[in-house]
Parts: structure tokens; sequence; C-alpha cells
């Protein structure tokens, strides 16, 4: 192995309180079966046009069909060559993708690359269906994801053959909902065991990561960045979404991009987010298919300049029961949502806790949410509701302190206040609000001072705050 080091030692363990049943250690990247040598050089984050169509799709996909479990296959620089171009690759049971440092992996730019059927990606509209992801981990065990270099979807680059980038075409379908289709940059469905470990995720067209139907995935050390040039509008790139799962572990990690920067979908139970950072983006989220979710613990975790901080979305066309959920040890600033639970999703990258007289029978019902040493630096929103007076949602403030926020701020409605010992700076007052304060309150002790990292941390790339 040229670029990389081997992890020889664990060092950091999931804690006995987090809700990831298993006993997740650093991961280690494993021996390579085969190098692969990069055949083009990018400049500038850009390949040449002459390039576009120089795939490595074939070759990269021959070597993960070859290679054994437990073994990865490396792509490696070749002198100044240090970029790949690929379509669809799919991972394989136990082998893992190691990109190398100063290599990047590039998704192709032509939307036949990514269609399930003849000219339905890369369009909006009833014709479009859904692309193929850049990488698709299905029905496999223990493939991974490792190593320090990027893969970069290109969702800020022309789509071949079209007038706009992906990005484009998704802020078009904005105002009327329009359907359209852009291809997601990795996706795991039944893929226990999945790992990605210190890879960089750049310019997905749609969502970066989604996780479905698998009963282990652990994300250590992703420095996810979208979009990579400042200003850029990467509309709908979510970071990580696991839904229908359970056993997740996400730890360590830096994200920052264009939609929620995690959000978790509709059944997820043992879930742990542990020691992250959340720069761009919507912040910590649930929902809105927030449908039977349980057991899930965020610990110690800074937001810097999300649209929301804490946040549970869902409406009754998309909701459901969510039971034991923490946040403790959440340190925000300049956050305009520091908390937000709703079950009035519209849609919107904010929610409001107004009935919005949608029609539908799945229920958003929030029960046992708990706020512990959750600090904002900066004044914003504070906002709970539950659905009426028959679903209450029930939270426990413990050493909660929206520092500056004005009593226009805090907005509440059916809601079911706990004060824990050392209460919250603001008080949830509304229609069937009922607070219960208890009687020996303490002071609070919980400091965020040097807890905001900058995002230039996050890679070569990246931009300070």
């Amino acid at each position: 192995m040229k670029s990389i080091i081997i992890a020889t030692a664990v060092t950091f363990c999931i804690p006995a309180f987090a809700q990831d049943t298993r006993h997740v250690t650093e991961p280690k990247i494993p021996s390579s079966c085969i190098v692969l040598k990069a055949n083009l050089q990018a400049a500038n984050n850009a390949l040449a046009e002459a390039d576009e169509t120089r795939l490595d799709t074939q070759r990269i996909q021959a070597a993960l069909d070859a290679c054994g479990a437990g073994k990865s296959v490396e792509l490696a620089c070749n002198g100044e060559r240090n970029a790949f171009l690929s379509g669809p690759i799919e991972l394989r049971e136990g082998v893992t993708l190691l990109i190398d440092k100063g290599v990047t992996l590039y998704a192709s730019r032509n939307p036949r690359d990514f269609e399930t059927s003849p000219g339905t990606c890369g369009i909006s509209g009833p014709e479009s269906r859904p692309c193929k992801p850049l990488i698709p981990v299905i029905n496999v065990q223990n493939a991974a994801i490792m190593g320090d270099g990027a893969i970069d979807g290109r969702g800020d680059r022309g789509v071949l053959g079209k007038s706009y980038t992906w990005w484009q075409q998704s802020r078009a379908a904005e105002p009327t909902n329009a359907r359209y289709s852009a291809p997601r940059l990795i996706i795991a469905n039944h893929a226990d065991g999945f790992i990605l470990y210190r890879i960089r995720l750049h310019n997905s067209p749609n969502f970066h990561v989604a996780v479905n139907n698998t009963n282990g995935f652990t994300a250590w050390g992703v420095h996810l960045l979208t979009p990579s040039v400042r200003g850029t509008d990467a509309r709908n790139t979510d970071g990580i979404d696991p839904g229908n799962s359970e056993n997740i572990t996400i730890t360590k990690s830096w994200i920052d991009n264009g939609d929620d920067n995690i959000a978790i979908k509709a059944n997820v139970h043992h879930m742990s987010v542990l020691d992250n950072h959340f720069y761009s983006g919507h912040g910590m989220s649930m929902g809105s298919e927030a449908r039977d979710e349980s057991d899930i613990l965020v610990d110690t975790l800074t937001l810097d300049h999300t649209s929301s901080g804490i946040r549970i979305k869902s409406n009754v066309q998309r909701g459901g029961t969510v039971r034991n959920i923490t946040y403790r040890n959440i340190c925000m600033k300049d956050v305009a949502v520091p908390i937000s639970i709703s079950p009035f999703y519209n849609g919107q990258t904010t929610d409001g806790i107004q009935d919005l007289g949608m029609k539908g029978d799945r229920t958003p019902d929030y029960k046992d949410i708990n706020f512990e040493n959750v600090v904002s630096l900066t004044p914003g929103i504070a906002q709970v509701a539950g659905l009426n007076a028959n679903h209450l949602t029930e939270i426990t403030l413990n050493g909660v302190e929206i520092r500056g926020i004005q009593p226009d701020q805090v907005r509440a409605q059916f809601a079911k206040i706990t004060l824990g010992p050392k209460g919250a700076n603001f008080t949830f007052t509304g229609n069937g609000v009922t607070t219960m304060p208890l009687k020996a309150p303490s002071k609070m002790s919980f400091s965020c001072e040097n807890k905001f990292v900058p995002s230039g941390l996050i890679g070569s790339n990246a931009r300070n705050r």
C-alpha cells in the first residue's frame, strides 16, 4: 500500500450508553488484492473534455469482482495522474474500495451511464425514472469504502447532452415540485456491516449516502463537502440518510452540504451519532418519514451555520411514533432554528407549528425526547408542537440554553415539558402546553468553549468560516 497507513490501534470506542447495540471500534484498512493506477489527470478539480469518454468503470468493476473478501481494490496515483472516471460500480461481499490520498474517483457526466431505462435519467417530468447510484451496495455484507481520497459526483458540472447541471435541474423542478432524476452517490440496501471510513464525499448530484434495510452501518471520519465551491447552489444534497435499518454509528465526521446533514428516515432503531461537526446544511434531522424511530442518541455535536439544529419533522401523511431520543452535549452557533419539533412539515427548509389542514392517517406522535446540555451561542427559534390534545409531544429539558433568545422566538402547542435539574433559559407556553418544573434546580455547567472546529480541516478544497 503506497499512500494509506493501516490503522493499527483502536482510538475510540463507543461508550456503554450509546444506542447502537454493537461494540464499534475504529475500522482497519485491509491489504490490497490489486492496485489500479490512474490513467487520467485532473487540474483544478476538473477533467479535460477529451477525457470524458475514457471511463474506468470496467477495470474497477473487474477488480472488485476478482478480489477476495477481506481485501481491498486500491485506486492509486500514477505520477501526476490522479483521477479515475466511472459510471456505476457495484461493491462485492467483504471487499473494500480503497481510494488513496490525492486520488479522486469522478462520476461520469453522461446520464446514459446511470439510466435504468433509455432516456429516463437526467430529465424532469413524468418520463423521468430513478437513476442508478454511482456506487450501489446491494445484497452484500461487510463491504466498505475507505481511504483519504475523494469521490466527486460532479453535481455542479454540466450534464452531457443537456444545457444544465444536475443541481440546476433540481432547482428548476422545485417551484412546481416536478419529478426529476439525478444519481445518488452511494446507495446501500441489505448491506449489513457496511463501512465508510475516512473517505471524502463531494458534490453528489442528489443524496450522498442512503442506507436501507441494513443491520450494522458505520461511518467513521467521513469528510463530506458539498458544494466544494462556495456560492454554488446544491439543492437536495443530503449527507447521510439511514432508513429501515438498525445498529448505526456515525462518528468523528465532518458534514457540510446543501440539505439535511443527517436525516433519519422511517423505521430506524439503535442509532448513535457521536462526536461530529456540521456546517452548512439543514442540521440533525429526523424525518420527514418519521415513522417508528426509537433508541437514538446524538452526543457531542457542533452545528455551525446550519439552518436548523435539532429538527424532528413529519406530518399526517408521513408520521408515526418516535420514542427514546436523546440529544446530549450539543453546541450551536449562527443557527436560525436551534430546536424544532413539528408534526406539520410542508416540504420547506424550516417548519411551522400550526396545523396546515393536511389529511392523512399516519399520526406523528413524539414521546420521551430528551435534551441535556444543549447550548446555542446565538439566538434563534425554539419550537415544539404536538398534533393535538390526544397526541402531545413530550420532551425533557435539562441544561438547555439559547443565548439572547427573545420571547417571540419561543413557540409551542400541545406539548408536555419536563424540566430537569438544570432546566432551560426560556419557557414554553401555548395552547395545550404544560410544564413540570423540578423543585431543586442546579446551575448550568456545560461549556461550548473550544468546541467549534474550522471546516477547513475537512480537506484541501474546504472553506473556512
